[in-house]
């Protein structure tokens, strides 16, 4: 226990007397899981540098010190380095293990900000890759790719990728690299090693190489490249150049050349092996496989456009000699355009006022462009003039081509119907036309009018996008823009009064087809500058712009747009962006009015508040007219939106209302006659000659007189009601007593005066008076033999003809007797008049129920 005190003594006074005479440095790192960092001294510096860290031993942490040190745990750990120089003094090696089955690899060749303490050492990032037999694993080098370089050589950014392969357990240098270059995949069978060295105080670039699995390969190695365009080189070499390359070994690269372009390949610094077997050889394959094998003293083939493969094949080598040479070689890789001279001949005689501008666009390019064998960098071709050209490796991007047609409509010439069309070029041309543009001339009182060959146009503004594959652009002669627009919309009609030019160019470019754009002919001149004729579609937005927009107009100016509005709608207009001026001369002005109509619906200047909405119903025309402005623009955008007339909705709310109304009622009444139709079905009427009258159906057939019952009645006569009064005239001396008489009970005739001669009934009975003979039937129609009612009208007994025979008398005067009595005759007659119109109304109802 002493010794292990004194020994621990020991070490503590060593490290502290270390430390005081050398310069220690403090590094924090942390290791993902799969990484082992290796921390050493130079070789150089001898035992002076260590690399220490601190440790538990026997229970006590002890700082433990090394010409190296290794950490192999992922998380967070920290080391001194301790030297009296530390500049360039240590080294720092961080190693990944990345392994690749069949179909995939378990990481990427990546970096991290975890090691950026370690800037003040030489660092070593290594991947090791273990690839799947048979096949082999794949690095892609992203969009920057590599370059390779000689083993003595360095890279700009002191960034320098080392790539091997294990071979026969030996490590064969496949090559090195800096960053920015053609190559863009490396892949090798077995193990391969990836690795890039950074100097001390040289700040890391984070890097992030895909690894995957490849195909199978009999090479060594293969490397892939792509050959930028244009004149380009590249230098290669054999593997473990300036070394040698293995004994009976087999290289490959692949190459990606561009259309239109050809390859050649030069050999240098050649060392030729001693064979036993075979000659060493490069083999060529293109894309259709097709191998041609050259010997590497002889001049290589050149290779055309696409993609072909280079193979070095070594011969086995004579080993028994000592000192023999190994083959070592590198290659220059020239890729170049393949020139190819077009001559082309241009007539345009068959058009009378085409010309044609062709110009290069980029001096620079391997475009060379002749005219008579001279070079040049644009020409312009004049109107019916046939020209020859030469073009020699020149790429549609290099050369642009214009076309102007200037078209004067005088008054003695015929163009008052134009079709302003794209016309075909010539094939030989490597450029197809950019732009067309139309120059147009009017007569001195016409207007201009357009239209679309295939439909409508449409101004192309926020809110309304263009789907198009062209632009057609309207300028006025002064370099005033009326507006850009397309094909497709709402504008069936523009007219312009003034001369302009109309150019056509390629949306997001495309090229421009040839076919007809417009359609234009002469007109009578207008008032105004501009006339559009729209036509919009319900539910959908259509926008109005002033000309220039979002400029705006021209002083003076005016525009119209006659809007047609189809029936039974209406139309919605919203200023969205209204600029007004102030004015020096006149005032701008905005107006709408119905087509039609004298009076306008709206109408405001630039001094007056406008109304932001407005609804028309029907076609109207909107005119803007602007002034001379003294300050600001005068600039308008207005959207319209078509919906159904409000007051047509209304009325048919109305007439659907009124609708569903007279259809309630039509059921009710049809639901109420069917119920009566149904009542009266069952109680009809039937005419009895013993005078009882009786409902079928439900009432059953008349009973007899024993089983009639006296006391119920099917309503009370009159006389009960007033029998009172006929007492009160018996008594006077008026009235006979009424007698009870047999018979039908269901009508009873009125009481008749003592004059009569009857026999007294009983006053307040329901009984029909004795009657001597009962009177004939009345006469009926042919067509009804059996009467359906019997009432008092067909059944007045003897005392009722006397007493209506002596009516007319009575009619005149009261009897003198008394008040009374003269009150008690009034009565009775207008119970027998009652009586008499009741019985009217039940024969015309039975009448009309009978004939229908």
């Amino acid at each position: 226990m002493f010794w292990s005190a004194a020994t621990a003594w020991t070490l503590f006074a060593t490290t502290c007397f270390s430390i005081a005479f050398a310069d220690v440095q403090k590094v924090d790192f942390t290791l993902d899981r799969g990484v082992t960092l290796s921390l050493s001294s130079s070789p150089s510096t001898g035992s002076e540098c260590k690399v220490c860290k601190w440790v538990k031993w026997l229970g006590i942490r002890t700082r433990k010190c090394d010409s190296s040190q290794t950490f192999e745990n992922s998380g967070s750990a920290s080391v001194e380095l301790e030297c009296r120089n530390r500049k360039g003094a240590f080294n720092a090696q961080i190693n990944q293990t990345i392994e690749c089955t069949s179909k995939s690899c378990s990481s990427n060749i990546k970096t991290n900000s975890n090691f950026d303490n370690l800037l003040s050492l030489n660092r070593q990032f290594v991947w090791n890759v273990k690839a799947a037999n048979p096949k082999s694993a794949r690095i892609n080098f992203g969009t920057t790719g590599l370059r390779q370089i000689q083993p003595s050589q360095s890279c700009p950014d002191l960034h320098v990728y080392t790539y091997e392969v294990s071979e026969d357990s030996a490590n064969v240098l496949v090559g090195k690299y800096c960053r920015t270059g053609p190559i863009t995949k490396a892949q090798a069978r077995g193990f391969n090693r990836f690795s890039l060295e950074l100097p001390v105080g040289q700040k890391l670039q984070y890097i992030n190489y895909v690894v995957s699995a490849g195909e199978e390969i009999k090479s060594l190695a293969k490397i892939s490249m792509f050959l930028p365009q244009g004149h380009s080189s590249l230098e290669l070499f054999s593997p473990n150049y300036p070394g040698n390359f293995p004994d009976d070994k087999v290289m490959e690269w692949y190459f990606e050349v561009p259309a239109k372009h050809q390859t050649s390949i030069q050999l240098f610094n050649l060392t030729q092996p001693q064979c036993v077997e075979k000659e060493p050889a490069l083999e060529y394959h293109d894309m259709f496989r097709i191998g041609l094998v050259a010997s590497l003293t002889e001049a290589q083939p050149v290779q055309s456009e696409g993609g072909f493969t280079m193979t070095l094949r070594n011969c086995k080598m004579d080993k028994a000699r000592a000192n023999t040479p190994g083959l070592s070689t590198s290659f220059k890789v020239s890729a170049s355009k393949i020139a190819a001279k077009v001559p082309c001949e241009v007539n345009l005689t068959q058009f009378a006022d085409l010309s044609l501008h062709i110009k290069k666009l980029n001096p620079s390019s391997d475009c060379i462009m002749r005219h008579r064998s001279v070079p040049i960098d644009q020409t312009t071709l004049n109107p019916g003039s046939i020209t020859q050209l030469t073009f020699e490796d020149c790429q549609p991007e290099d050369i642009q081509i214009t076309a102007i047609e200037n078209l004067v409509c005088s008054q003695g010439r015929q163009c008052y119907k134009l079709y302003l069309s794209v016309p075909s070029l010539p094939q030989c041309l490597p450029a197809s036309l950019s732009n067309m543009t139309w120059a147009l001339r009017l007569p001195l009182h016409g207007t201009m009018e357009l239209g679309c060959a295939s439909g409508t146009l449409m101004q192309v503004l926020p809110g309304q996008p263009c789907n198009d594959s062209i632009l057609i652009k309207m300028t006025e002669d002064d370099g005033s823009s009326i507006g850009t627009f397309c094909r497709g919309g709402f504008i069936t009609k523009l007219q312009i009064h003034t001369n302009m030019s109309i150019t056509v160019t390629g949306r997001n470019g495309k090229e421009l087809v040839p076919s007809t754009i417009l359609r234009a002919r002469i007109k009578d001149e207008i008032a105004e500058s501009y006339i559009f004729r729209v036509s919009p579609m319900r539910n959908i937005p259509l926008f109005l712009a002033t000309p220039g927009w979002p400029k705006g107009m021209k002083s003076s100016s005016t525009v119209s747009w006659i809007v047609t509005v189809p029936p039974k709608m209406e139309a919605h207009l919203l200023f969205t962006n209204l600029s007004q001026p102030k004015c020096s001369s006149h005032h701008t002005g905005i107006k709408i009015r119905r087509l039609g109509q004298t009076e306008d619906d709206y109408s405001r200047r630039e001094d007056e508040k406008p109304q932001r909405e407005i609804t028309v119903s029907g076609s109207f025309f909107l005119n803007m007219s602007n002034c001379i402005p003294e300050r600001g623009d005068f600039s308008v955008l207005a959207k319209v939106t078509l919906h159904r007339s409000q007051m047509l909705i209304i009325i048919a709310s109305v007439v659907a209302a009124l609708l569903v109304l007279f259809i309630v009622i039509l059921v009710v009444v049809c639901l109420v006659i069917r119920k009566k139709k149904k009542t009266l079905n069952q109680q009809t009427s039937i005419y009895n000659p013993n005078g009882t009258s009786f409902l079928p159906g439900q009432n059953g057939f008349p009973r007899s007189q024993e089983d009639d019952d006296e006391h119920v009645y099917d309503y009370i006569e009159d006389s009960l009601v007033y029998s009172h009064l006929l007492r009160k005239g018996e008594q006077m001396g008026v009235y006979g007593k009424a007698e009870t008489a047999p018979g039908h009970t269901d009508t009873q005739n009125p009481l008749v005066a003592r004059q009569t001669g009857t026999v007294d009934m009983e006053v307040g009975t329901y009984q029909d008076f004795l009657h001597e003979q009962r009177p004939e039937l009345p006469k009926r129609p042919p067509t009804h033999m059996q009467p359906m009612v019997d009432n008092e009208l067909y059944d007045i007994g003897e005392g009722e003809e006397k007493s209506s025979a002596q009516q007319p008398q009575e009619r005149q005067s009261c009897p003198k007797d008394a008040r009374a009595t003269c009150r008690q005759w009034w009565i009775m007659n207008c119970m027998k008049l009652r009586r008499v119109w009741r019985g009217h109304l039940l024969y015309n109802h039975h009448w009309s129920q009978m004939r229908a």
